[in-house]
């Protein structure tokens, strides 16, 4: 191990800082994404005669991963399995789980870590929902197209962009709409 340690050792001295360049839209943060990661050490460790790659396990519940480099001496070092679950069991939730793993793996492995990564924003205390609840009945009770327009206008402003409030701020538009409607026919 003489070999891959000196020259982990020489291309660790030369690793680019992992600059954050993804934004994570649920959190409203900044984030290193996994190509910055590789872009920050592939080069130094290539330069050294390393070849990193990284090998998957298939797992029911997610993906395992482990970061490993080659010595162009033969000599190689595995850095050890991580396990992350997948948050959905569809393609889309195992390849958003398996760009993570890869992510967090390669950061270890290397010793890399961000001024502040994402899970860090996941952990703080989630902000507040806003509640719409006043909006949502002043539309219902809304009695013209003009005070409809009002109401409308600021029950959207009051979701602070959440979709899903958003979503229901429309359906209650809708509805109101629809049963105006009812009761010229009526």
């Amino acid at each position: 191990m003489k070999n891959i340690a000196t020259a982990l050792v020489k291309a660790q001295k030369a690793f680019a800082p992992a600059l954050k360049n993804a934004e994570n839209p649920h959190f409203r943060s900044k984030y290193v994404d996994l190509a910055s990661c590789v872009d920050s050490v592939v080069g130094a460790l290539n330069e050294n005669g390393i070849f990193l790659f990284q090998t998957t396990t298939e797992h029911p519940d997610g993906v395992i991963c482990e970061t490993s480099f080659l010595h162009e001496s033969g000599e190689r070092l595995d850095c050890g399995k991580l396990f992350f679950p997948a948050p959905k069991h569809d393609p889309q939730g195992f390849m958003s789980c398996l760009t993570y793993i890869r992510r967090a793996s390669l950061m270890a492995a290397t010793g890399q870590a961000p001024e502040d990564d994402d899970g860090n924003s996941a952990s703080r205390r989630p902000e507040k929902t806003p509640d719409i609840t006043d909006h949502l009945l002043a539309i219902q009770a809304s009695g013209n197209s003009d005070e409809m327009a009002k109401v409308y206008k600021d029950a959207l402003d009051a979701c602070e962009g959440n979709q899903a409030l958003q979503a229901k701020v429309i359906q209650a538009k809708k509805s109101r709409v629809e049963r105006a409607k009812q009761e010229k026919t009526a």
